[in-house]
């Protein structure tokens, strides 16, 4: 069964939404340059009120590796997600830190970017187009995945029942997909999830 992730939740409103709908995962944006970023002090509230089978992920971009293993071990977040230009260092000095599972994500724009997935030593990827541009990528290159990935990158309810046919990902992970003048919209995260589990 393919795995849902709804990315940047940041109300309570969205929350109550992820209650009842049920996704595997769900992130928090940490990166302050993000219209969807939320603080280390309302993603513990937004943790708090989420019902505790659904995974709680921290998306990061270039952030100090001390500060997200501190979110991982306070339990506000389960897993780490890396945006930025993280290496295998960077991987490996978390790792001392934190037994938090880690996602690295990939902008898919040639076979060399899927190599550099192959090759990731992050526990799992993420295949996307860009960080939140809510555009997909050309899908002809995941041909060439040979593990377990989040499919990201211009996701709705009119084709990620193509995507999970077509790709077969681990996880589907959406975030503009699921939104109404930029705020999660329930409707739509209905009939994303419906998509996927139908």
């Amino acid at each position: 069964m393919t795995r849902v992730k709804f990315c940047g939740l940041s109300r309570l409103c969205d929350i109550d939404f992820a209650n009842e709908l049920r996704p595997e995962y769900i992130g928090f944006v940490f990166w302050e340059k993000s219209k969807r970023y939320v603080s280390p002090e309302q993603a513990e509230i937004l943790r708090e009120n989420l019902a505790r089978e659904i995974l709680s992920v921290g998306v990061f971009v270039d952030e100090d590796f001390r500060k997200v293993a501190s979110l991982a071990n306070s339990a506000v977040i389960n897993m780490i997600q890396l945006h930025g230009h993280e290496n295998c260092e960077y991987i490996l000095r978390l790792r001392e830190l934190t037994s938090a599972k880690i996602i690295q994500a990939f902008k898919i724009r040639s076979s060399a970017d899927i190599f550099a997935a192959n090759a990731s030593i992050a526990d799992y990827v993420l295949l996307d187009a860009g960080n939140g541009t809510g555009r997909k990528f050309d899908w002809g290159f995941v041909s060439g995945i040979s593990r377990e990935y989040f499919l990201a990158g211009g996701l709705d309810a009119a084709n990620v029942a193509l995507a999970i046919r077509e790709l077969r990902p681990f996880a589907v992970d959406v975030s503009s997909g699921i939104e109404s003048d930029g705020a999660k919209d329930f409707a739509r995260m209905r009939e994303f999830i419906s998509k996927v589990r139908c």
